[in-house]
């Protein structure tokens, strides 16, 4: 089977062989297997599934929480001629029920599935007549309570495996410590442990954190020395985004900015210019790099103390996903990890505000006790929280917790287009235009200009098929909706707004079960989360690559030879008189400041160098000028 594997390979993806362990990934799916694969961010994750569908027999159900992801590749499957259809919250339940139809009478080679639509009966029931021949989980590390990103919904996905009992199961991640490789396994129902896992070592990657009050400076030094390739910036701040964004621009840095915040247009735009290297620089909070595979990032940098080593680890990941030597840099001021720890309190409201906010939800929403299950709501939380007089902060991490529990799902702001599906057949067309003639140029100009509309979904611009029918936008939008009323087509109107999709129905906050045991859980975990990154950025002691792998349950004993701690060993060793002699020759030019001689010695520990400098300086060799430069005396 590995050579129809490879043939596919080539033929859809134009690649000639698989990267290391996909192909053994591959070769255990089609033999029927449960595998779990461990494969590091941009190690090539969606391969491993799509390849053996394409090879096998029926239909890929794909379990992803990341509707960017779903839809970024569903795109690009169609571009291969692959069909595959998605389900998500915010979506039309007529479009839902396409998908359903087109996967159970076999039009699909692959169906995307958010996990809370597992449970539904709807989905059950057109489960039960689909030929599936794999189920693939993405980030299965969610379906963990011991993982960073636990989500109750995964607990499901095993549920469903006796309406598909022959059918092997790939959960895929990028991040499990032992710990949750084996919970993975477990929950997921495996018939036995089947694990492919990749090194996390980068051997291309070298971690650096930086303790320096002056970031701006030194994350200005870092991207003038980049002479190819582009990078990115993050913090954990959306205003932050644009200022230091604009900073960059204000010094000749190329950079644009990119946040959950924006809207749909200028976030595609952004990412668009970043990705073909319009702007050198992306800064942007961690909504930015899900599903980016952008080769050519030689530095990410991190302003910002992440709140976990999980994090952290994906994130400086998309740097050298070409295998040439990239940076990653931690750049860490002396009120960060007060910061960090503050922000941990915050993220974990008293229990009594967050009934109030649940209670407030309902009542925004007009939702009624008993009612509101599996129903999704747009919402944006900063009109939510000032219409309550609740801060934007708190009401964001009571919506993270109520996720937790499995209350409910929310969603970041995307882009669902205007799209439309006539539901009349041809002879009930012909009737219906002749007994509503003001809607005749409308119809048979979509028929003309819209190819599929009779069969599925198709994405319009009212304002250009306002010009081919000839008349006002508001017109033709008004005219689109009262044949949605008349049940003669089906029109979705554009959505770019955030969605809050209720899990379970809604209840009285007097019998609002929210487990204290659960919630000092989780506050515990989170509290291990952030005591691992603080010892992190704190232990300068040992090799950075050394520090990572072992939090991954990776021993080894190889450092790494490039890192600020390993690095600082070895100019450690380098003896003072030869520093002595380097400063010797660098004073034989015109008058310099500590920061441009620091510059020349870099090769050196800068606190062996200073103390160079003020020995030479006591001992008469060199000396200062009235502006603070230093020369070789008599020079």
């Amino acid at each position: 089977m590995s050579e129809l594997a490879k043939t596919i390979l080539t033929r859809y993806w134009g690649y000639p062989n698989f990267r290391p362990f996909q192909e053994d990934i591959v070769d255990s799916v089609m033999a029927g297997k449960d595998t779990l694969a461990l494969l590091p961010t941009g190690g090539g994750k969606s391969i491993c599934f799509q390849v053996p569908t394409m090879a096998m027999d029926g239909l890929c159900l794909v379990i992803t929480p990341l509707v960017a992801l779903m839809k970024d590749q569903v795109a690009n499957l169609a571009k291969k001629g692959i069909p595959a259809a998605a389900i998500y919250s915010g979506k039309h339940s007529d479009e839902i029920q396409l998908a359903y139809n087109q996967a159970v009478y076999g039009r699909l080679k692959f169906l995307y599935v958010s996990p809370e639509r597992l449970q539904t009966d709807t989905f059950i029931e057109a489960l039960k007549r689909m030929k599936v021949c794999l189920l693939a989980v993405d980030e299965s590390h969610c379906i963990s309570q011991w993982g960073y990103d636990f989500r109750p919904p995964y607990l499901k996905i095993a549920e469903i495996r006796p309406y598909i009992p022959t059918t092997p199961v790939l959960a895929l991640t990028a991040t499990a410590t032992a710990k949750v490789v084996d919970d993975i396994q477990l929950r997921l129902g495996f018939k036995q442990k089947n694990v492919f896992q990749s090194s996390f070592e980068r051997k291309n990657l070298t971690y650096n954190v930086f303790h320096d009050a002056d970031k701006y400076g030194m994350l200005r030094r870092k991207l003038e020395a980049m002479t190819e390739g582009s990078a990115i910036v993050y913090v954990r701040n959306r205003k932050r985004t644009q200022v230091i964004a604009d900073w960059l621009n204000s010094v000749g840095v190329l950079a644009t900015y990119y946040h959950a915040g924006l809207d749909t247009k200028t976030r595609d735009e952004r990412q668009d210019f970043w990705m073909k290297g319009k702007v050198k620089v992306i800064v942007a909070t961690n909504a930015f790099g899900m599903g980016i595979d952008k080769p050519d990032v030689r530095l990410v940098v991190h302003m910002d103390l992440p709140d976990s080593i999980e994090a952290y680890f994906q994130e400086a990941g998309r740097a050298g996903r070409d295998l040439k030597p990239s940076e990653a840099i931690l750049l860490v001021s002396p009120a960060d990890i007060k910061k960090l720890q503050d922000d941990l309190t915050q993220s974990f409201p008293e229990l009594d505000r967050i009934k109030l906010i649940y209670n407030a939800l309902g009542n925004y929403f007009n939702i009624p006790v008993g009612a509101g299950e599996n129903v999704s709501y747009p919402l944006v939380i900063s009109e939510f929280a000032k219409h309550y007089g609740f801060s934007v902060l708190e009401v964001f991490h009571t919506l993270k917790i109520l996720e937790k529990e499995g209350f409910l799902i929310l969603s970041d702001s995307f882009d669902e287009p205007s799209k439309v599906m006539i539901k009349a057949s041809r002879d009930e067309i012909y009737g219906f235009q002749v007994n509503n003639p003001q809607f005749s140029e409308l119809i048979k100009c979509m028929l003309r200009s819209l190819p599929g509309l009779m069969t599925d979904f198709v994405k319009i611009n009212e304002e250009v098929l306002a010009k081919r029918v000839g008349v006002p936008l508001e017109k033709l939008q008004k005219q689109l909706k009262t044949l949605d009323n008349y049940h003669f087509l089906t029109y979705l109107p554009r959505n770019d707004k955030p969605q809050v999709l209720f899990l379970s129905e809604f209840v009285d906050t007097k019998h609002f079960n929210l487990s204290k045991e659960n919630y000092h859980s989780r506050k515990k975990d989170a509290e291990a989360r952030v005591k691992a990154v603080i010892d992190f950025v704190n232990n300068d002691e040992e090799c950075r690559s050394v520090q990572l792998l072992r939090y991954f349950n990776e021993e080894t004993c190889r450092t790494c030879g490039q890192c600020d701690v390993c690095q600082k060993q070895g100019k450690n060793r380098v003896p003072y008189g030869t520093i002595e002699e380097k400063l010797r020759s660098v004073m034989r030019e015109e008058s310099q400041s500590v920061r441009e001689v620091l510059s020349k010695c870099g090769e050196y520990d800068d606190a062996k160098v200073l103390d160079s400098i003020r020995f030479l300086i006591d001992s008469g060799v060199i000396q200062m000028d009235g502006e603070g430069k230093m020369k070789r005396k008599g020079k």
